[in-house]
């Protein structure tokens, strides 16, 4: 269940360690800001949250790594921004991990899938064993690079898509974390999220009567229209190119049940 699972939620750098940093922009800021958020939407799923730190503070990899050993946790997930020697000559998300096989890349193959659906370009997922978070944690490990901080389009998407970004992430987790326990996955392709119900309801009916299974969840405060519950996320893949044809934003969802 998902309610018996801990993850470790690591914010890289942080303290005198600022990470990349580009026209005043310091990687340990998103970092923290986008770990803490993805937290607080694993937490109102259930998830036992804990993080490496919460404020900026610097702890070293090793450190790092002994948080989330000593903590027995089921998942370490490590927070980064990419960043290359000349500004502007790439662009993505990069999921790193130990090495290929088993739950790492379960996970690192969920999140970077949503990151892509959120607007990122694929950059991968690559093996990198001699980094410290990754080599030395005892759970299965993830490093995510969410864009590259000294590309301005990528930056742009980070901060104008933040929320999106972050459901990205929870999302993918989530999702690893459902397999993983043996339930069921349900995808759903999300049209819109509107505080007042009636709005919600105009926007199902529009789905409905264009021939779209279309339902409301409410969730987070919002009530959310999605269309189909589908167990293939290929069948959930082409009702999402169905409603963008159409000229709807959408966004892949997945639940352990429609609720």
């Amino acid at each position: 269940m998902i309610s018996n699972q801990k993850v470790i939620l690591d914010a890289g750098h942080g303290g005198a360690e600022p990470g990349a940093v580009y026209n005043g922009r310091q990687e340990k800021n998103d970092n923290l800001k986008l770990a803490l958020e993805v937290g607080r939407l694993l937490a109102g799923e259930g998830v036992d949250v804990m993080f490496t730190r919460i404020d900026d503070t610097y702890q070293t990899p090793y450190e790092k790594a002994e948080i989330a050993n000593r903590a027995g946790a089921d998942y370490f997930i490590s927070f980064h921004r990419n960043a290359m020697p000349q500004p502007q000559t790439a662009s993505g998300a990069q999921m790193l991990i130990y090495e290929k096989g088993g739950a790492s890349e379960a996970m690192a193959a969920n999140i970077l899938d949503n990151l892509v659906r959120a607007g990122y370009d694929d950059q991968g997922i690559v093996e990198r064993p001699g980094l410290i978070v990754l080599r030395e944690t005892r759970e299965p490990a993830v490093l995510i690079e969410t864009g590259f901080i000294d590309n301005d389009a990528d930056n742009r998407l980070f901060d104008e898509n933040f929320g999106q970004i972050a459901r990205a992430i929870a999302g993918g987790i989530l999702q690893t974390l459902r397999q993983q326990s043996g339930e069921p996955v349900y995808y759903q392709v999300q049209i819109g999220a509107f505080a007042g119900k009636d709005a919600a309801a105009q926007a199902a009916a529009q789905l409905t009567a264009q021939g779209f299974p279309a339902f409301i969840v409410y969730q987070d405060g919002y009530y959310k229209v999605r269309a189909g519950a589908f167990l293939n996320m290929d069948n959930a893949v082409r009702m999402e190119k169905r409603l963008r044809e159409m000229g709807y934003n959408t966004y892949m969802v997945h639940e352990e049940a429609v609720r």
